[in-house]
């Protein structure tokens, strides 16, 4: 088996169990929150009793050992193929919240699914090769290269702007400023991590990378990442909705990853046309069936509701291709046939359309990207 061919199996394998360990974590551990404030104040409320649940130290577990999988995971596979298969963890917290927590999967839910797993399967029949790394030098002049400088300093200095300038104007009520941080910060995480990942690997080959002080600088700027990653995404996650924050992070962080891998190990270099754009239909296949995975939650009931009940209501109708679309008011019973609705509440922007509608535009779109795939 070649051995390019055999690393990018072993990260396939250990993504897809980061996924599995972490997406069941989420499961796991609400159902400890569940049962901590059946006897005692809720975590939502300050209530700390789920520190004493043992099946939410269970579920911590868990997640811990599915970031472990993917950190291992970068060491063998390029970040284009380990990065979007984190979404395979939604799917997972999705079917086991139907069953566990009886957190009903609508039928969109299902398609979002199967779009994520084609989307999958795409990256992985085209996902570039690794190339052989023998010591952290040679990482390291991949990450001083020209290019990537301009990518990291590019990426300093527009988060610069957005912590100094848009965070205290806009952070409360523009999702970008936050989002924005993390996932530009956080695509450097990931360039930092899988340096020392490779840096471990070599050390564990027998070729010990301790003594190199590239090894330490990576892990200096790992930690530092990580710290501000997080710190922004709990902000953003504190301000606005889970549902409306996890796809846009999703979508942003795997992209800004995808650039900066690019950049540094010339993931693409050597690849053919149509191996990159079928790479890039699977990343957008991936992309929108999160994003219609988090359309089906249901949304958090907003604090305050006086404010938006008070907006005019805007009515719509649209006429495409000799039907008419109009807005299905909320006393209306049954379906409609062709009916379209756009609304706007504090927790972010709906659109809803008839169930025939949505069935026939995801059937052509799914069509459309396989036939680009493989004409490519």
């Amino acid at each position: 088996m070649d051995a390019s061919f055999s690393d990018n199996l072993t990260g396939f394998i250990l993504a897809v169990v980061s996924s599995a360990f972490i997406g069941s974590s989420f499961i796991i551990k609400k159902k400890g929150l569940q049962r901590a404030a059946a006897s005692g104040p809720p975590a939502s409320s300050g209530g700390y009793g789920y520190l004493l649940e043992p099946l939410w130290w269970i579920g911590m577990v868990t997640m811990i050992v599915g970031e472990i999988a993917n950190f291992v995971a970068y060491i063998f596979a390029p970040a284009v193929l380990v990065t979007p298969l984190g979404a395979l963890s939604i799917i997972v917290s999705a079917v086991l919240a139907h069953f566990l927590l009886k957190e009903k999967l609508r039928k969109m839910g299902i398609y979002g699914c199967v779009l994520c797993i084609v989307g999958s399967t795409l990256i992985v029949l085209h996902a570039p090769s690794e190339h052989s790394l023998s010591s952290v030098e040679e990482i390291w002049e991949l990450a001083t290269q020209p290019a990537f400088l301009l990518y990291t300093a590019s990426a300093i200095a527009v988060v610069l702007v957005l912590v100094l300038y848009c965070e205290p104007r806009y952070g409360q009520t523009n999702i970008m400023v936050y989002i924005g941080i993390c996932s530009i910060i956080g695509s450097l995480t990931v360039m930092s991590i899988k340096a020392i990942g490779i840096a471990i690997k070599l050390t564990l080959e027998g070729s010990s990378q301790v003594a190199h002080f590239q090894t330490w600088v990576f892990a200096m700027v790992a930690i530092t990442c990580i710290i501000t990653q997080l710190n922004y995404l709990n902000k953003a996650l504190d301000t606005f909705n889970t549902a409306v924050v996890s796809p846009i992070y999703y979508a942003l962080f795997t992209s800004f990853t995808i650039l900066a891998s690019a950049i540094m190990f010339k993931d693409w270099s050597g690849q053919s046309a149509s191996s990159i754009v079928s790479v890039l239909c699977g990343f957008i296949t991936v992309l929108s069936g999160t994003m219609v995975l988090h359309s089906t939650r249901e949304p958090d009931p907003p604090l305050i509701t006086d404010v938006y009940s008070s907006l005019p209501q805007i009515s719509w109708l649209v006429q495409v291709n000799g039907n008419i679309w109009k807005q299905k008011d909320d006393d209306e019973s049954g379906p409609t046939e062709g009916y379209y609705k756009l609304e706007a509440k504090p927790e972010g922007i709906f659109l809803e359309c008839s169930q025939g509608e949505f069935d026939k535009w995801f059937f052509w779109f799914l069509g459309l990207v396989w036939f680009i795939s493989f004409a490519a």
